[in-house]
């Protein structure tokens, strides 16, 4: 039997949402193992000059642990 857990987690990428999800998932991979999905449950821009400068998402990543 397997137990699926979830974290959540903040990244952020001064190119775009995507890059900061893949940033967020790829440091994640790096902390816990069999990492299965990711639900992104926010999306902010900060702005500065009226430009965008940075782009944050806010994740819940989904990883199971195998059962000894």
């Amino acid at each position: 039997m397997s137990v699926a857990k979830v974290i959540e987690i903040s990244s952020t990428s001064s190119k775009s949402f995507e890059d900061a999800i893949t940033d967020g998932i790829n440091n994640a991979c790096k902390d816990v193992n069999n990492v299965r999905g990711a639900w992104i449950k926010e999306q902010k821009v900060a702005v500065e000059g009226g430009r965008v400068t940075a782009y944050r998402v806010n994740m819940q990543v989904t990883f199971v642990e195998k059962s000894a």
